[in-house]
């Protein structure tokens, strides 16, 4: 299948963005939007230009848009010699060729150049199926685009289709085959997963997940943490595929922390879909670690979207322990106003810096917190033979009461991980 709508967008080094301002919408609230969706356009190695707002109070059915306004932003976008128009709404099929037609340029929304992003970024099998599903998905109905070169030269009857219609039918047949395909690979790799995730839960070893709107450093928190090699990039989407570290605590506690795919405004609802898989590491973890830019002009919006993406994916109601990043970043004696609204709204949140490793050891100590929660209590007495047991507990466990009897046995007062209990059972004090 040729398309000619992603050819285009290769040699496209110039867009115009346009905004629309839905009724109730703030000038703060779209200039956001339009602010991140130059970001993301530039992920691309695209230059977005001036972008255009329009006030919009019902939507049309030809362009979204007036026929009027349409007229304007067509002819701006060739005043300014954009290759593209990127629309921060969604438009459907038939909207697009409508301005395709009009602008005599290629015509994306938001979601495309989502799509086009994570396909740059997806590196694992899974991630790569699910982006070639989700992209699939979305060309289904468009198909027509990468086929209005081809002339339809006979008229009338169904029987007699022109070359255009035939070759889009073949395609659209060859399309749905894929996706077809692309879901029963995606559910191999599922069974995978959930075998892998069994084993995991045999060892019981506690399990949070890190997520947050793209770019506020959830990369790096895992990085500190850890001390493991982990992608850290100043870019949105930088992490598309879910990084599990362990991460051994004081005490010899541990617990397996997992980075998320970053969130974004208006995350098309079929990229949720297509990343459940991903995302339920934050579903299915014992508690989250939500990370907040403190720096950030709109973190009460990253806020908001995190937890609406949350709430799309069921896990709202977790353990989530939120912390605010990039504290090296902001001024506290300029704006002492702002932290004390934080700590009214998230009074049990941790301050810290990635960065300088401010911070950091309260939020390790508060690890350890968390992952003693999961871990037993045993009250055991070992015989002189066994100093494998005792040698296991010092090594996987904390250590609260410790001595010998009169007959040389050792007496242990200590925590474990779950996975290691059914070694000391029988030596278990009654």
């Amino acid at each position: 299948m040729i398309d000619l709508a992603e050819d285009s967008r290769k040699k496209v080094e110039r867009a115009l963005l346009v905004g629309i301002r839905e009724p109730g919408q703030t000038e703060a609230e779209i200039s956001e939007c339009l602010d991140e969706l130059a970001d993301l356009v530039r992920n691309l190695d695209i230059v977005p230009l001036e972008p255009v707002v329009v006030s919009l109070h019902q939507v049309m059915p030809q362009y979204y848009v007036g026929s009027g306004k349409a007229q304007e932003i067509a002819q701006l976008a060739q005043e300014c010699e954009a290759d593209c128009l990127i629309f921060d709404t969604p438009l459907s099929p038939s909207q697009q060729r409508n301005w395709e037609r009009l602008a005599r340029c290629c015509v994306i929304d938001r979601e495309e150049v989502i799509l086009d992003i994570f396909a740059e970024r997806a590196h694992t099998r899974e991630a790569v199926l699910q982006v070639s599903l989700a992209r699939a998905q979305y060309s289904l109905p468009r198909l027509t685009r990468a086929w209005t070169h081809l002339s339809r030269q006979h008229g009338g009857g169904a029987t007699t289709r022109g070359e255009g219609e035939a070759q889009i039918e073949t395609d659209r047949r060859l399309l749905r085959r894929r996706i077809q395909q692309l879901r029963e690979e995606l559910e191999v790799v599922r069974k995978q997963r959930t075998t892998q995730r069994k084993a995991r839960e045999r060892n019981a070893v506690p399990h949070g997940a890190i997520v947050g709107y793209t770019n506020v450093g959830k990369s790096s928190l895992l990085r500190a943490l850890s001390g493991a090699d982990v992608l850290v990039k100043d870019q949105l989407f930088a992490t598309l595929d879910p990084t599990t570290r362990r991460i051994v605590l004081d005490n010899n506690l541990e617990l397996l922390l997992t980075d998320t795919v970053g969130f974004v405004r208006k995350l098309p609802h079929s990229l949720v879909e297509a990343f459940k898989s991903t995302l339920e590491e934050a579903v299915l973890a014992d508690f989250l670690l939500l990370v907040l830019d403190i720096s950030s002009p709109q973190i009460d919006s990253e806020w908001e979207t995190t937890l609406t993406v949350l709430k799309e994916l069921g896990a709202e109601e977790k353990n989530i322990q939120v912390v605010f990043n990039k504290i090296d970043l902001v001024d506290r004696n300029a704006d002492p106003v702002l932290f004390a609204r934080l700590r009214g709204l998230f009074p049990d949140a941790l301050y810290l810096s990635t960065a300088t490793g401010e911070g950091l050891d309260l939020l390790r100590e508060r690890l350890t917190s968390l992952a003693s929660e999961h871990h037993q209590l045993l009250r055991v007495t070992l015989p002189p033979q066994r100093h494998d047991l005792a040698a296991l507990a010092h090594a996987s466990g904390r250590i609260y009461e410790e001595h010998y009897n009169d007959r040389g046995e050792l007496e242990l007062v200590f925590t474990i991980a779950p996975r290691f209990r059914h070694k000391f059972l029988e030596f278990v004090n009654a």
